[in-house]
């Protein structure tokens, strides 16, 4: 994919939210909604670079740092160990090496700065502990993270709602399936607003107790 159409792809995506895109894909692809935006507000989208750490270690992390194409946003396994694995420093080498984001299923430190510098980053949690650099089990590989099958290329999105992978295979069925759902939830909105009722849009009315 071109930068071009990454480009594109990543505005489309964004535009539509990660629940539009969840409902449309029809594919069970969301991350744990435990893992959120450490700052409020924060958004991205872009092509997933899968990174397996061991609990309180992340080595691998750095090591991605020098291989991950520029543009990615990694994807980050911990088995759920919430520790500081990411934060300012790790910030300042990810805007110079072109990494747009971070979803990791462990945790992040240094909140404020992350926040100043509007750097994306979603993870379950928030911790002053440090991390070991001993090993790296996997960088780049295709990874489970909370269940979610994740592998290079695949493209994340997450916002204030949460996070979802579209597989790369399915990316452009996915976002013509959204911006289909997202043209028709306007056409019911505008509904709405001239007095229409959602148990009538729905076809709810079965539902409705006699008068």
């Amino acid at each position: 994919m071109s930068i071009g159409q990454q480009a594109e792809v990543q505005a489309r995506a964004l535009a539509l939210g990660t629940s539009t895109l969840y409902e449309a894909s029809g594919l069970n692809r969301a991350i744990d909604p435990a893992i959120r935006a450490v700052w409020p507000g924060a958004t991205v989208a872009g092509p997933a670079y899968p990174v397996q750490c061991s609990p309180g270690d992340n080595l691998a992390i750095h090591l991605a740092m020098e291989r991950a194409p520029r543009g990615s946003v990694l994807v980050v396994g911990t088995n759920d160990f919430i520790a500081g694995y990411w934060g300012e420093v790790l910030t300042v080498a990810a805007e110079a090496a072109g990494i747009t984001g971070l979803v990791i299923d462990g945790g992040a430190r240094d909140i404020a700065a992350l926040a100043r510098r509007r750097f994306p980053v979603f993870s379950r949690g928030i911790s002053v502990k440090g991390t070991i650099k001993a090993s790296a089990p996997s960088v780049g590989a295709p990874i489970l993270v909370t269940g979610v099958a994740v592998a290079a290329g695949d493209l994340v999105v997450a916002d204030d709602d949460g996070v979802v992978v579209v597989p790369v295979a399915e990316i452009q069925r996915v976002l013509a399936a959204g911006e289909a759902r997202a043209a028709k939830e306007a056409e019911m909105m505008k509904k709405l607003a001239e007095g229409a009722t959602t148990v009538d849009l729905l076809g709810l009315s079965q539902w409705r107790q006699p008068a």
